[in-house]
């Protein structure tokens, strides 16, 4: 068995960008279970859902940039997150002027 490796977040080099559908946001508040208070770029604070995959390998903390595909009903008000951004790729983001908020 051994030691499980720790990515560090220099290394990940992998860039996801919102399409047209997708919203960036930032993590206001942890609701508990796989619930999160993201506002997002749009003006919307939406009560978005941890994907089942993510919830398992990435953690997820307050003022954290995410990616968050609003839902098809209630999209205003709901969402859920399938991507979290390192502290580079946020950097990238503002530099690039895809991100706006702070």
């Amino acid at each position: 068995m051994g030691k499980k490796k720790v990515l560090s977040e220099r290394n990940i080099s992998q860039m996801v960008y919102p399409s047209e559908n997708d919203v960036l946001g930032v993590v206001q508040k942890m609701l508990g279970f796989d619930r999160v208070l993201v506002k997002c770029q749009d003006g919307h604070t939406r009560v978005a859902r941890i994907r089942g995959k993510m919830k398992r390998r990435t953690w997820i903390r307050e003022g954290d940039i995410v990616l968050v595909s609003p839902w098809d009903t209630q999209g205003d008000e709901r969402g859920e997150i399938f991507w979290r951004y390192t502290s580079n790729q946020v950097d990238r983001l503002r530099r690039e002027g895809v991100l706006t908020i702070d």
